[in-house]
């Protein structure tokens, strides 16, 4: 049987646009007339996102600087203690995008992350330590999963992703509990991603331009991100309110008086 051949670097560029339900409609309906759904159909991904304690990867990456990187864990499916998983450094200059990962098992994480391990003597792991090493202390942050549909072309560098019901959590933050999670995106709306070494074809321009759909910069750990800095800020609030109402006399077993 031939070996899969498992792609370790990547340099391209990646367009992002957000559809909603009728827009990802017209957009399969067109796209499919130039270019074929990829063999694995529709597939969840999780991806586990590690962050120093007080999230400075994230936080600069929502700023937009020219150059920003993160180191993500990513499993195909719900894994388990033997699955394969996916150690990733993703950097951004300038608008390309740089992918480097090394395969890994969940007790080689735990090892690398929890007690100093090191990963083998190859240039993308050699790298990943020293991302590592430059960080100092990385903890798991964000769980973002969504199920996602990939289309290739023919003898072309073009790919198209479509990711469904785009989702994360900040509990049970590992890749073998389950594939739940809070919604990133409105019901039946999806991110659709361009990912091409070159140039865009026209062919596609066009469905964009007469689907009106428009590109973004939306960030699914960042989205998420920024939805629990919101939810605790009500919750800061809510508290403070309550400490007030009490402090006045005014707040007893949970209703005012």
């Amino acid at each position: 049987m031939e070996k899969e051949k498992v792609i370790t670097v990547m340099k391209r560029y990646e367009l992002k646009y957000e559809l909603n339900k009728e827009q990802l409609e017209f957009f399969m309906e067109k796209v499919l007339e130039h270019m074929k759904i990829d063999k694995y159909g529709l597939t969840s991904i999780a991806s586990l996102y590690y962050d120093t304690p007080n999230y400075y990867l994230i936080n600069r990456s929502i700023e937009k600087p020219k150059y920003k990187e993160k180191i993500r864990l990513r499993s195909y499916g719900l894994a388990n203690e033997n699955s394969k998983l996916y150690l990733e450094i993703k950097r951004k200059l300038d608008g390309i995008v740089y992918k480097r990962r090394i395969p890994i098992l969940n007790k080689e994480m735990d090892e690398f992350i929890n007690h100093d391990g090191e990963l083998d003597n190859s240039q993308i792991s050699r790298e990943i330590m020293a991302f590592k090493e430059n960080y100092g202390v990385l903890e798991p942050k964000y769980l973002i999963i969504y199920d996602r549909i990939a289309l290739y072309q023919d003898d072309s560098d073009l790919r198209i992703t479509i990711d469904k019901n785009p989702r994360y959590r900040v509990k049970d933050l590992n890749l073998t509990t389950s594939l739940d999670g809070e919604p990133l995106l409105d019901k039946d709306s999806a991110i659709l991603e361009v990912k091409v070494q070159h140039s865009v074809p026209l062919w596609l321009v066009e469905i964009l331009t007469k689907g009106k759909i428009y590109q973004t910069s939306f960030s699914k750990v960042g989205t998420a991100h920024k939805k629990e800095y919101l939810r605790k800020q009500k919750n800061q609030i809510s508290i403070k309110n309550s400490i007030e109402l009490e402090r006045k006399g005014e707040y007893n077993y949970g209703f005012t008086i």
